[in-house]
């Protein structure tokens, strides 16, 4: 597998040095910045395979940060936040982040978690270019490589957690899906146990399905069980 460059945003340059020398051994091209301005820049010179943003920074939050990158892409990003601070990882899921790290944390853990993202993110990239990658559910049309949902004229784009969760639930319309076999289903993401984190990504997704007249209702909470997908619009 070629290898696969990360871009690392956070200020610490004692932990940027530790990334670099840690994730480099383990066959990255890493690459660092540490403020929150020129983002964009930045990325556009690396084009990194994932980012590993930390919410705070200099000049601008990360959570501010990941609003902006997710407004034009759907690169993988990991989020690193304060030990204990539930409210910055709600938000960051809110906002897309693909996974989140409480700090301080095991650098072993830290590459697991990004081996884990970017095997399920090359996971749909293969498995959609053997198949059409456009699928189509009722009225709604899912491409599974840009993960974006389109509705009529209007589109909007998901997060690789909200598009994992969209195939599985969009799989086997009307049928209820537990939290388990969502989990197992997407190859077994890691909700950091997190133990509302899935609702948290629903609500994301709902919210998104609403924005572009798709229905918020496609999705039904079934109390005690778990969640299932409307084929048919209800109104």
């Amino acid at each position: 597998m070629p290898e696969k460059k990360i871009l690392v945003i956070d200020d610490d340059t004692k932990l940027q040095e530790l990334l670099k020398q840690y994730l480099s051994n383990r066959e990255y091209i890493v690459f660092s910045h540490f403020t929150g301005s020129n983002v964009e820049d930045k990325i556009q010179s690396v084009q990194p395979d994932l980012i590993v943003l930390d919410i705070m920074l200099p000049n601008k939050s990360g959570l501010e940060i990941l609003k902006e990158i997710r407004s034009t892409s759907n690169i993988p990003i990991l989020i690193l936040t304060a030990r204990g601070d539930d409210a910055d990882r709600i938000v960051g899921l809110e906002l897309g982040s693909d996974d989140y790290l409480p700090k301080p944390f095991n650098p072993r853990e830290l590459d697991a978690r990004i081996r884990a993202i970017l095997r399920r993110f090359n996971a749909n990239v293969n498995n959609s270019s053997t198949t059409n990658s456009i699928l189509t559910i009722g009225d709604i049309n899912f491409d599974r490589i840009q993960r974006t949902l389109k509705y009529k004229s209007k589109e909007i784009d998901l997060s690789s957690a909200e598009a994992d969760i969209f195939t599985v639930l969009s799989s086997d319309c009307d049928k209820i899906f537990t939290r388990d076999e969502i989990m197992n289903s997407t190859k077994g993401r890691d909700f950091m146990g997190f133990e509302r984190s899935i609702d948290v990504h629903v609500s994301k997704l709902r919210m998104k399905m609403e924005e572009i007249g798709a229905g918020s209702n496609r999705i039904q909470t079934i109390w005690g069980k778990g969640y299932r997908f409307l084929k048919e619009l209800k109104t």
